[in-house]
Order: C-alpha cells, then sequence, then structure tokens
C-alpha cells in the first residue's frame, strides 16, 4: 500500500458570510490569535507526514501565495524569530496552487488536483475547517485509517440535528470502534429524513478513482459535490467513516471563527488577562 505523503487544501471560496473583510482580505487568511486560518490547516498536512500540499485558490487570493512564500520584503529580516513558525513551516513541505476559475463546488476543486496526486491516495482537508487535537492530527487519523483499511476515508463526528442537516449525513452500518461501515452518504438532508447524526466534517483521505466518480457525478444546484462522488462508490464497499479525535471550528461562519479565537487565545501568553476580561463583560 502506497505512502501518503499528498495534500489537497481546497480554498478558493469568496467567504461571502464575512463581507465585506473578505472583500480585501481572503478568508483563509483571517488570523486565529496571531496565524491565519490557513496556517493551522497546512500545519495539520505536515504534521500528518505530508511533503507535498496543493491549495486551490481563487482569483484575488495572491495574499495566500505571500504568506507560505520566502520572497518578499519579509525575506530580509534578520531577526527571524517572530517568522519562526512559518519557516518552519515553509521548509517542510512543497506548496503549490491552482487557480478553480469557476467555483462549481468543492468536488470540482479536487478534479483540479488530478494531475498533482496522480496515481497516489491523498488526503483533503478544506479549507474552512480547523480542527484542534491533543494527538494525532487529524489528517494522521485518517492515512492511519486508510493503512488499515486501503479505503476511502470519511472523518466523521456526531452532530445535533440542527447542524447535521448541513452536512453530508452518513447512513450507518456496522460499527467497530471509531470505524462505521458507510450505508449511504446524504448531502444535506431534511431533518426528517436524517439517516443518522454521523456527519462528514471537512476531512478525507481519497483515492485515485475518485476522479471517475467526480467524472460521472450530475451537478446539483450548478455544484460538483464531492460527497456526491464518494457516495457512488459506496455500492462497491470503497468507503468508510472513521469518527475522529479532536475538536472542529467551523470557519464557515462568524460563531465558529469567534469559538476558535478564544480557544486559542486561552492557549496563549493572555490566557489569565483574557479570562479576567471576560468575567469582567459577564458579570
Amino acid at each position: 500500500m502506497k505512502l501518503v505523503k499528498k495534500a489537497v487544501i481546497p480554498a478558493a471560496g469568496y467567504g461571502t458570510r464575512f463581507l465585506p473583510i473578505t472583500k480585501g482580505v481572503p478568508k483563509e487568511m483571517l488570523p486565529i490569535y496571531d496565524k491565519p486560518t490557513l496556517h493551522y490547516i497546512v500545519k495539520e498536512a505536515v504534521d500528518s507526514g505530508c511533503t507535498d500540499i496543493l491549495i486551490i485558490i481563487s482569483e484575488g487570493k495572491d495574499a495566500i501565495k505571500k504568506y507560505f512564500s520566502t520572497e518578499g520584503p519579509y525575506s530580509a529580516i534578520r531577526d527571524r524569530s517572530r517568522l519562526a513558525e512559518i519557516d518552519e513551516l515553509i521548509s517542510k513541505a512543497n506548496i503549490s496552487y491552482i487557480t478553480q476559475k469557476t467555483l462549481n463546488g468543492n468536488g470540482a476543486a479536487v478534479q483540479l488536483a488530478k494531475n498533482f496526486t496522480g496515481d497516489d491516495p491523498f488526503v483533503v482537508l478544506f479549507g474552512d475547517d480547523v480542527i484542534k487535537t491533543s494527538g494525532d492530527p487529524v489528517a494522521r487519523q485518517l492515512i492511519d485509517a486508510y493503512q488499515r483499511t486501503g479505503k476511502i476515508v470519511l472523518g466523521v463526528q456526531e452532530r445535533p440535528d440542527a447542524e447535521a442537516i448541513l452536512y453530508g449525513v452518513v447512513k450507518k452500518g456496522k460499527v467497530d470502534g471509531r470505524y462505521t461501515e458507510v450505508l449511504g452518504l446524504i448531502e444535506k438532508p431534511s431533518i426528517k429524513a436524517l439517516p443518522s447524526n454521523l456527519c462528514s466534517l471537512g476531512r478525507f483521505l481519497l483515492t485515485p478513482e475518485i476522479y471517475d466518480a467526480l467524472l460521472n457525478t450530475k451537478t446539483n444546484l450548478g455544484e460538483i459535490y464531492l460527497t456526491d462522488a464518494i457516495a457512488s462508490l459506496i455500492p462497491d464497499n470503497r468507503v468508510v467513516a472513521y469518527t475522529f479525535e479532536g475538536e472542529r471550528f467551523d470557519l464557515g461562519n462568524k460563531f465558529g471563527f469567534l469559538e476558535a479565537n478564544i480557544q486559542y487565545g486561552l492557549e496563549s501568553e493572555y490566557k489569565d488577562a483574557l479570562i479576567s476580561y471576560m468575567k469582567k463583560i459577564t458579570s
């Protein structure tokens, strides 16, 4: 079985929920404490053993390229102490980019990675999901699940009904610890049609067969959904769900963004000051 060394990060969306700031700043570059969202996601891939990373962007997101570049005005700074984290990250991975000119779904974005991934398995990390773990990063957890099963792996967790309807939801079969047999996968079902509360949450381990599946996937309201392509492979027993360990922050909405900043702020040098301030304004 091939080692998993490649990661794909779709980050082409406009971030309309965060307008007007995203008119000038890519959503993926909005800061969580002192680093942009995308820093945490790239670090997850690197810490999971990925050495080649493809970031799928749209026009106007040059700020992403600048951040992960070794060139530019910041390259002349002699005291690198405040840039140590990003310098280290850049040194550990080959980061490349491709532009998604038509924003027609996350499945269409993944299609653009075909030449990059070739015949290799790869992880997909959505650009608006930061997941904090106390042990192995989520991408590493999925890689290990693939090494055990040889199948496409969905990164999943249970969510309440009101949240589950926003995601791809698994129709569950047999459960073996963190592994769940996938009998079906429904994208954004109604509450009445929920097959379970086990939701696909922005992390995938994919094999090259996904590309033929994407070619044969019909558009849904003008978009190609990755989960629809994965669902087409379920009858051949090619998909398994893995309940990952970690606290996920949904940065596709403002509250998730606030949650992430508070959580990471509480782990910073300003922990005591932040707690004191929150007590003051909530008393």
